[in-house]
């Protein structure tokens, strides 16, 4: 192979990965297939969200100041915490809040086949419906990396996939509660979906602290609610809620 040909090669392989990487882990891509990401505009409405949980202390610390604020969130659980925190889900869903699908291991689903892809959301739905009586409409990608064949197995299932529009970056053990307020709401607009973490994803409950989470969460209400926007469940930014 001369070399214009290998540049030329290089450049598609350079221009077809950037493409993959565009397609699977951009929140706001829709390549692969569609997610919502930003609610639709004119109600002044803003969804928190939190993935990873259930994790004692810290989801039942948010629902502490979900509760003394009276505002929703969604939780997009895993289902291996959900069979070990049964009793934190039924909270969850008796206090007004909404449940999503976040797969069962916090399964990174690059590679990935459509049957294990399957087994994972369906996994999970079975969990949470012993745990809390309901089966979640809404999912989200761990680390919002959608795979081929996801899109169709959340069709068949009647789900659809939910990226994010900001977040606070609480993962980032070295953000303080101002530093996670302040990035999650940097880009705050009519329909934004935050990004927050209330556990453990892949690791052991007590190997990861969202205290800092839970110390930044008042503020955030307080400000979203200050500029005059409401704080809803992600449900609401759903095509058929808003038709």
């Amino acid at each position: 192979m001369n070399w214009p040909v290998a540049y030329i090669v290089g450049l598609i392989l350079v221009w077809v990965v950037g493409l993959l990487f565009y397609g699977c882990a951009v929140p706001g891509s829709q390549l692969l297939g569609p997610s919502l990401v930003l609610g639709p505009a004119g109600k002044k409405r803003v969804a928190l969200t939190f993935d990873d949980g259930p994790t004692p202390p810290n989801t039942d610390q948010i629902l502490n100041v979900l509760k003394a604020h009276g505002v929703p969130a969604t939780f997009f659980v895993n289902g291996k915490l959900a069979d070990r925190f049964p009793e934190t889900l039924r909270r969850i869903v008796q206090e007004g809040h909404t449940l999503g699908n976040h797969t069962y291991t916090h399964l990174f689903l690059y590679l990935k086949s459509k049957r294990r892809i399957e087994r994972e959301i369906d996994r999970t739905q079975d969990a949470i419906e012993r745990a809390a009586g309901v089966r979640p409409r809404v999912f989200r990608a761990p680390y919002g990396v959608r795979w081929f064949g996801l899109f169709r197995v959340l069709r068949r299932r009647g789900m659809c996939s939910v990226q994010w529009s900001g977040t606070g970056y609480d993962w980032i053990e070295k953000n303080t509660a101002e530093d996670i307020a302040r990035k999650a709401l940097k880009n705050l607009r009519d329909g934004s979906v935050i990004l927050l973490h209330d556990g453990c994803g892949a690791r052991e409950p007590g190997e990861v602290d969202h205290s800092t989470t839970v110390a930044a969460l008042p503020a955030m209400i307080e400000e979203i609610q200050r500029r005059g926007f409401k704080l809803v469940s992600v449900h609401e930014f759903l095509p058929e809620a808003t038709s």
